[in-house]
């Protein structure tokens, strides 16, 4: 798996990989190297056939404090005064705001699933981020802030569309008009996060591995059917989304992994799965 960014690393230990967000020096603050780089990590792990699950976490004190304002605050800024200059400023800051989405987008449709191992501050972006990932978990010390509306930006990166599919939409609205901080306690409350653990990356760290390994260990195609079909429910009755499981099984329902499981059963072992 051949990738270099000076933002993000990317390792893989058996099935599970991880991506560090790797800029702690700037407490992960999203730059435009993050944004180009994010989808070229997430193109490098789709193409990686033995990934079955992905562990998103970050080096530092902090998951991410958001978007780099010193770096990218001028071109949400429109400089010029007359019509042209700032329909043609308006313009770039519109193809700026959809490759960042798309970057974001690159997360959520990973093949495998993703888990988010949040500690430290996660504001702005990072909610955006960790909200294309399948599930969330948290160190006692995490931060959760949507937090546009403190600095005049009406959030764009995909919080307002994934997070109220992850919690109810009082939650959300409350979120994100008073861009307000929570801990991790209330965001186990409410639903952002699947649990809380310890007080620090270490505890998060090693929550996320144990549940990345024991999804590892089941059929990796199952696991992305699973996957699959759950996204393919978005927008659909449940009459499409049953007959969308239905031709997604009768195509995989003569795997190598599904003869392994019935033989396991039957001889009383644990079954070793290779995709195919």
């Amino acid at each position: 798996m051949e990738f270099t960014s000076d933002v993000i690393t990317l390792e893989v230990e058996g099935h599970v990989a991880t991506m560090w967000l790797d800029r702690a020096e700037a407490r992960n603050a999203m730059g435009s190297a993050l944004w180009r780089d994010l989808p070229r990590a997430a193109h490098a792990l789709a193409s990686n056939p033995s990934i079955r699950a992905l562990v998103i976490a970050a080096k530092g004190p902090h998951f991410t404090v958001g978007l780099d304002l010193k770096e990218m605050g001028g071109s949400l800024v429109h400089s010029g005064t007359d019509a042209p200059s700032r329909a043609a400023s308006s313009a770039v800051t519109y193809e700026a705001v959809r490759v960042m989405q798309d970057s974001v987008t690159s997360i959520s449709e990973l093949p495998f699933p993703v888990i988010a191992a949040v500690h430290g501050y996660c504001i702005g972006g990072g909610v955006d981020l960790i909200c294309a990932c399948d599930i969330r978990l948290a160190s006692g010390d995490a931060i959760f802030s949507v937090r546009e509306a403190k600095v005049a930006i009406v959030a764009d990166l995909g919080t307002l569309q994934r997070l109220p599919k992850i919690v109810s939409a009082g939650h959300v609205a409350e979120l994100a008009f008073t861009g307000k901080d929570i801990d991790a306690q209330r965001a186990a409350q409410i639903g952002i996060v699947n649990s809380v653990h310890g007080t620090g990356a270490d505890d998060v760290l090693a929550a996320a591995y144990e549940l990345a390994n024991e999804i590892a260990a089941n059929s990796p195609l199952a696991v992305r059917g699973t996957k699959a079909v759950l996204a393919a429910n978005d927008g659909h009755t449940v009459h499409e989304g049953l007959v969308f499981v239905a031709r997604w099984n009768t195509m995989y329902l003569q795997s190598n992994d599904l003869r392994e499981a019935m033989t396991a059963f039957l001889e009383r072992r644990q079954p070793v799965f290779t995709g195919d």
